[in-house]
């Protein structure tokens, strides 16, 4: 071989070399790209799901709110009934039952009884605990009074009915409690 064909040879061997180091360097930043990009994809995917997840959270949360406004929108408005409510049970108490009166007692009783089905129908409900357990989520004792008869913290009394809407305490009912008896020693 001459040397030309050998100095040929060389230039086509470096030729050769000098293609894959190239071709190796655009590999290795081809894979660094294609790396750094599967990483960028995953961080998004990741933001679109948590992203998704908090719009999730947000609809229900608003849902919820939408449904307590529509449940306890009434609230306000049933505290004032109430009013009007022991008004008339007060009025009703203190009627004479005579016969100059008992047109005006049935009217009330008519007017009474109305309105507390009115408030029944909007999920409106009475406390009226009188001979059952003291319940401090549902009564608030107004005293308590030593009874014999009673087991103790039971409700003797009640001097204004609780009223809860949709489950919910409105107003407590306002009771007298049992104490119990006063315990004799009979050993002493």
């Amino acid at each position: 071989m001459s040397d030309e064909q050998k100095v040929q040879e060389e230039l086509a061997e470096q030729a050769e070399a000098q293609a894959e180091a190239v071709e190796e360097s655009a590999t290795t930043e081809e894979n660094a790209a294609l790396t750094k990009a599967e990483e960028e994809i995953a961080g998004l995917k990741d933001q679109l799901i948590r992203t998704q997840a908090e719009m999730q959270n947000v609809r229900r949360r608003a849902e919820m709110d939408v449904e307590k406004a529509h449940k306890f929108g009434l609230e306000k408005f049933a505290n004032e009934m109430l009013n009007v409510v022991d008004n008339l049970e007060r009025g009703l108490a203190a009627a004479p039952e005579e016969e100059a009166t008992q047109a005006i007692r049935e009217g009330m009783k008519m007017t009474l009884s109305g309105l507390i089905s009115s408030l029944s129908r909007f999920s409106v409900e009475q406390v009226n605990p009188e001979g059952e357990a003291f319940n401090p989520d549902l009564h608030q004792a107004v005293s308590m009074i030593e009874n014999a008869e009673l087991a103790p913290n039971t409700v003797m009394a009640v001097m204004q009915k609780g009223y809860t809407l949709h489950g919910r305490l409105l107003r407590p009912a306002m009771v007298v409690v049992s104490k119990g008896g006063s315990q004799i020693d009979e050993k002493a």
